[in-house]
């Protein structure tokens, strides 16, 4: 590829990418700090997919996806997930009408643009499994009628840590459906500030619709587009294959401690949100911090621990920093 192409791709993108940054005003009138879940919700916004958020409750992960939502002018529907809860009260059900004599379809809260399924991890395998099939398919059959879902489709499922009782934890496959796990943070102490006088002066803007969804779609069509040289592929897929094989990349004494490594789906995600981060930082082209700056939301919940990491305390983000400083960077 010649120069004068990239240089032409970078204006092109500069100009579509703009909208970025009145995104991320409109949610910062409501929204204080959190800048890391800001950015984030843009990835999945442009790359597509799923996010899985981990954080203690009030860490405004619900009133992030409800302000995404009205700047978007898209319909946003939450799911508080119960032990309870079943695959139709999720995707919809057949009623059966006396009037027609005949059963009618209702549709579930699954048909929105934006879906927050809370507490993902308090409801049984079944329901679990019925919304990622949503997620992948990203369609829906009810009795023996199949929809499609609208589009933009983004699923943010939040789970609090595990260590609590009363919960299901996300099978590994399920989990590897998610594009980014994303963990939500407290915020600082001059934020929070902030916060207490936003809530208690009752100057709590409302965030503005300045998208339609036609507009998202647009976007994901150039982020598609921009340009991905050989080496950052290369480096990608280095990155990868090292939590599979570790002892390649002079890495044996991760060894015993990874139980399982990402799956291509790692690859493509990991490539997929670096092209996207560079959109948003208004660039052509991915350049290897983008690859790091998304590294480890797409490669945290991918990573399975032995009981042996487990005992040394170590986490998946511990061996995603020793696996990003052994790989060769382009």
């Amino acid at each position: 590829m010649d120069t004068v192409n990239i240089k032409e791709l970078n204006e092109r993108i500069q100009l579509e990418s703009s909208f970025v940054d009145l995104l991320t005003m409109e949610m910062n009138k409501v929204i204080v700090g959190q800048k890391h879940l800001v950015e984030n919700l843009m990835i999945g916004l442009l790359a597509n997919g799923h996010i899985l958020l981990e954080g203690m409750p009030g860490l405004a992960k619900t009133l992030a996806i409800n302000t995404l939502a009205s700047c978007v002018n898209a319909k946003f529907n939450r799911i508080q997930f119960t032990p309870d809860l079943l695959p139709a009260d999720v995707l919809g059900t057949m009623i059966y009408s006396q009037k027609t004599e005949q059963f009618q379809i209702k549709k579930g809260p699954i048909f929105a643009n934006f879906i927050l399924a809370d507490e993902i991890n308090r409801s049984p395998a079944k329901v679990q499994s019925a919304l990622l099939e949503a997620m992948q398919e990203r369609q829906v059959t009810i009795g023996d009628e199949t929809f499609k879902l609208p589009e933009p489709f983004l699923v943010l499922a939040t789970q609090n840590p595990i260590e609590q009782e009363g919960t299901y934890p996300l099978p590994e496959a399920q989990v590897d459906r998610f594009m980014l796990k994303v963990v939500v943070t407290y915020p600082k102490k001059e934020e929070e500030k902030l916060i207490i006088r936003m809530n208690n002066g009752g100057g709590y803007q409302k965030a503005q619709p300045i998208l339609k969804p036609e507009d998202i779609a647009r976007a994901r069509e150039v982020v598609k587009e921009v340009y991905m040289d050989e080496k950052i592929e290369r480096y990608i897929v280095d990155i990868v294959y090292a939590t599979r094989t570790p002892e390649e990349y002079g890495l044996g004494k991760l060894k015993d401690l990874i139980a399982y490594g990402g799956s291509p789906r790692a690859s493509i995600s990991l490539a997929m949100a670096a092209k996207a981060y560079a959109f948003i930082k208004r660039r052509g082209y991915v350049i290897p911090e983008d690859v790091r700056a998304v590294c480890y939301e797409v490669l945290r919940h991918r990573i399975g621990l032995t009981y042996e990491a487990e005992a040394e305390n170590i986490t998946t983000e511990n061996i995603i920093s020793e696996i990003i400083n052994a790989v060769e960077v382009p």
